[in-house]
């Protein structure tokens, strides 16, 4: 969880400017929402979480 919010700060914080709580809110949310559909991780074989979730489910309904 720890690396989750230094990459968000490193990609979404440092260096930019945020007007209000609810434009920071939002960029965090839709930051969030990459970070788990979209953002490919080596550790997962290149898939994105949300891609990893549904071919380890897939492979455990093959298997049952």
């Amino acid at each position: 969880m720890e690396n989750f919010f230094g990459i968000l700060k490193q990609e979404i914080y440092y260096g930019t400017t945020y007007n209000s709580y609810r434009e920071l809110k939002l960029a965090i949310e839709k930051y969030i929402k990459y970070y788990n559909e979209e953002r490919i991780k080596e550790k997962l074989g290149w898939l994105s979480p949300k891609q990893y979730r549904i071919e380890t489910y897939d492979c455990i309904n093959i298997k049952r």
